[in-house]
């Protein structure tokens, strides 16, 4: 749960909810198939952001690493 913060739950339950209610209101027609592309659209945008966080933060491990390196390297030299 650390990689969703309010914003994406948010945007999860309104997502599912709305799509419930679009469910309900329009039944299984054609229409249901409009409703579930725009889910899975939904459902992939909330993907693309939770890997880019778990990217973010590998990235800033590795910076991290390289700043401590460059560090110990300058304070080798004095």
């Amino acid at each position: 749960m650390k990689y969703f913060d309010p914003g994406i739950i948010i945007v999860i339950l309104i997502t599912v909810l709305l799509f419930t209610v679009a469910l309900f209101a329009k039944g299984f027609t054609n229409a249901l198939l409009l409703e579930a592309g725009i889910l899975l659209v939904s459902i992939k945008l909330i993907m693309m952001a939770y890997r880019n966080s778990l990217n973010y933060n590998d990235l800033k491990k590795e910076l991290n690493e390289i700043r401590r390196l460059l560090e110990e390297k300058s304070q080798n030299k004095i």
